[in-house]
């Protein structure tokens, strides 16, 4: 990817509330200022993101400029309410793409009613994983952009179930629109990275009343607020190797996921390849990478009343939600 010849100062983009709506906002250190439509280029973020690194480059110039022009209305971040920093159309996600994540998960899933010992039962599960890196392709599902939120919201846990998890994930935000591209020219594709924490209601993902009818990810992942996302979108060009970043989610301070994206099966131009064969991505679709392990389901405990979540990935800053009882019974 190409990179901008203005001086290097990291910025993100993020969205923040005002009395007439949203409003795009550009963010240096511990400040965000907001950014007007010819400051953009551009009527929407989408439409932004939709032309690469001429726009990237409009705003690290307006990064490295500080405090110029007079009048740029900076405020101190936390004096604004932080809103999802994209509006995608479209938010695709992937399943089973960490290698550790998926062996706890098989060997959780056989350990019952398999009477081999634990050890030979995580080699034959790594075994399995090896093959699917080597020969699969990786597993899609779809999720409901309306479930896109910021940060900063409540998560109110639905009372028809007590099994809500927590899965930290890097999200890549599509710039160009992508449709049938190869993997060595997917991540030109790529505006940007996010952080989203994608919670999943466990009990839900298999059917129970047609168990050969397999997952039902609808009712499992898309509840109002699910997807808490950002707080910022972090352009592609600041992330140097997007396939080594560090992950760490913990609950009430206690560290539930820490991991590297290393340990993705699929990485990000194969995901991106595979996702583009089938639909064309859009600018500013969401494309979630996985999970990695340290889930609530491996760890006997599931999101309650009062929990506090804060997922840090390396490069995309920090994102803390706060999980609530539903207001509404089931």
């Amino acid at each position: 990817m190409t990179t901008s010849s203005s001086p290097t100062v990291p910025f993100a983009l993020a969205r923040f509330a005002s009395d007439t709506g949203p409003v795009p906002g550009l963010v240096v250190g511990d400040r965000i200022r907001p950014l007007s439509a010819e400051e953009l280029g551009a009527e929407s973020l989408n439409d932004f993101l939709a032309e690469g690194e001429a726009a990237w480059d409009r705003i690290a110039a307006l990064a490295a400029a500080g405090d110029e022009p007079a009048g740029a209305a900076w405020q101190p971040l936390e004096s604004v309410t932080l809103l999802a920093p994209v509006e995608p159309r479209q938010v695709l996600q992937t399943g089973a793409n960490y290698r550790t994540h998926v062996i706890d998960l098989v060997v959780a899933g056989r350990a019952k009613q398999d009477p081999r010992p634990i050890e030979e039962l995580r080699e034959w599960a790594a075994d399995l994983m090896d093959r699917r890196a080597r020969e699969g392709i990786p597993y899609f599902f779809i999720g409901l952009p309306a479930c896109v939120v910021g940060a900063g919201e409540i998560l109110e846990l639905p009372a028809y179930s007590d099994q809500h998890d927590w899965e930290l994930e890097l999200a890549v935000v599509i710039g160009a629109p992508a449709f049938r591209v190869s993997r060595e020219d997917a991540l030109a594709h790529v505006a940007g990275y996010t952080i989203v924490n994608d919670i999943t209601t466990r009990d839900l993902v298999f059917r129970q009343d047609m168990k050969d009818i397999g997952t039902d990810w609808y009712r499992a992942k898309n509840a109002p607020g699910f997807l808490p996302t950002g707080p910022f979108l972090v352009p592609a060009r600041q992330i140097a190797d997007p396939g080594n970043l560090r992950l760490t989610l913990t609950v009430n301070g206690e560290t539930m996921q820490d991991a590297t994206t290393e340990d993705l099966l699929f990485d990000i131009p194969a995901l991106i390849a595979a996702a583009s064969e089938t639909m064309p991505l859009l600018p500013g679709d969401l494309l979630l990478t996985g999970s990695p392990a340290g889930n609530g389901l491996v760890h006997g405990r599931m999101l309650r009343d009062g929990d506090v979540m804060i997922g840090t990935i390396e490069g995309l800053g920090t994102q803390v939600v706060r999980s609530a009882a539903a207001r509404v019974p089931a």
